[in-house]
């Protein structure tokens, strides 16, 4: 389901909730979260979507918003990249910012139909975002980016604050119409 910027402050609560689970982080950096994503809202270009158990818990939820000079993730991005790479992605790109599912919910096609929602509603000509480095055969986040068509833009990445590894991915917009023969893309690599 679409959310409003209104919708997502309603949840915040459970929105922290579930990023923490899904991306196992300690309870002090998730009151820094909190912030972030409660001014992430105001940004141009926000759309958000959420899914919800039919007793209206949250199960799952993504954002993302038009990236520009600036917002920390972006300038972090756009410091790693030559400049032909910054012009292809960076240039007008929708940030999947967020995108997470309780556990416990994962492997039942939520996250597929979260990131197809958002990717649907989202202005700009590309879309980048990260995700931690792992085996891409049996981690459920690089398995769906994959299937969306996400390419390799930086690889290996270690953002301020983060001792892990992530990877930056992009794919084009908009996302191809069902039934449609898909458009070939070329990874980019740095």
């Amino acid at each position: 389901m679409r959310w409003t910027p209104d919708d997502l402050l309603r949840r915040l609560d459970d929105v922290v909730a579930v990023y923490g689970e899904a991306m196992g982080y300690r309870a002090d950096l998730l009151e820094a979260r909190r912030g972030y994503i409660a001014t992430h809202v105001r940004r141009p270009g926000f759309r958000a979507v959420a899914s919800l158990t039919s007793s209206g818990h949250l199960a799952g939820f993504g954002y993302g918003y038009v990236g520009a000079a600036g917002q920390w993730w972006h300038d972090q991005v756009w410091r790693a990249l030559d400049q032909a790479t910054r012009r292809r992605w960076l240039t007008d790109c929708f940030e999947v910012v967020e995108l997470h599912v309780r556990p416990p919910a994962q492997g039942h096609g939520l996250g597929a139909g979260q990131l197809r929602a958002l990717l649907t509603m989202a202005e700009g000509a590309t879309t980048l975002l990260s995700t931690p480095e792992a085996d891409e055969q049996t981690s459920r986040a690089w398995r769906l980016y994959r299937r969306f068509g996400f390419v390799d833009v930086l690889r290996d990445f270690r953002f301020p604050g983060d001792e892990r590894p992530f990877g930056v991915l992009g794919r084009d917009l908009p996302l191809p119409v069902p039934g449609a023969t898909p458009q070939a893309s070329v990874p980019v690599r740095s």
